[in-house]
């Protein structure tokens, strides 16, 4: 990639790892929404795909609740992995026909469940049968689009975690939607060489910006940034909506 490249997809990745700092969540969503400014949607979420990783895996081995998390989290990631393989072959891929519409409307769901600030309750029993719909749905989500919030992060913060818990449940349900995205991508060939270096510097830069956003997030009032920042990807899904429809 030109400099004239780089430069903005790292300013993308520094944003994007300060605002997972501050909240704990957003880098692949803020991420994948500006890259697909820049970028065709298929080599933005190859290029989101380590720096995801990596920060994904430090988050869900950042806590002693990992194995009773995968115990009680199985059907929700099993769900996630077949729901992305199997929407990757009926959609085509990520960058299919509708995939712009597709990524601006999930960051418009996501966006306004945020501002909305809905408190949705899971109950434990119901867990077995909710955990894989909401997997194969947030699975289905990824395949067309590269985000994988919706519906596994509202799900995850209704099934009654505690705080830490619930960070570590996050990293959790990332990394399995990172992996399962890599091998959907890895069979599309949407890997290629030259995309070596944008993801190694986007790994630095993101976990540049996830250290600061940890930092400024002891002296900052969480609710006043989500609220700026639900309010930024409502505009932003909005603007990929009608692109996708144009």
């Amino acid at each position: 990639m030109a400099l004239s490249s780089l430069i903005p997809i790292c300013l993308v990745f520094v944003l994007a790892g300060f605002t997972k700092g501050v909240i704990g969540l957003g880098l692949p969503t803020i991420a994948m929404g500006l890259l697909a400014v820049m970028l065709p949607p298929a080599e933005a979420a190859a290029l989101l795909i380590l720096p995801s990783l990596v920060t994904n895996v430090w988050q869900m081995l950042d806590g002693p609740y990992l194995g009773r998390l995968l115990r009680r989290l199985w059907p929700l990631n099993l769900g996630v992995c077949l729901g992305t393989w199997l929407g990757a072959i009926l959609l085509a891929g990520i960058g299919g026909r509708h995939g712009g519409l597709a990524l601006g409307l999930s960051l418009i769901a996501y966006a306004l469940t945020g501002l909305a600030a809905l408190r949705l309750l899971v109950p434990r029993a119901a867990e077995s049968v909710l955990g894989p719909v909401t997997g194969a749905l947030t699975g289905g989500i990824t395949a067309a689009t590269g985000v994988f919030v919706i519906p596994a992060v509202p799900y995850l913060q209704a099934i009654g975690l505690q705080k830490d818990e619930l960070v570590q449940a996050l990293g959790l349900s990332f990394t399995v939607s990172t992996l399962a995205l890599a091998a959907a991508l890895a069979g599309a060939d949407a890997f290629t060489p030259d995309l070596l270096l944008p993801s190694l510097l986007a790994v630095a830069v993101s976990l540049a910006g996830m250290r600061l956003g940890q930092a400024v997030r002891a002296r900052l009032q969480p609710q006043a940034f989500r609220l700026c920042f639900f309010a930024g990807l409502l505009a932003l899904g909005a603007y990929l909506a009608l692109r996708g429809l144009t």
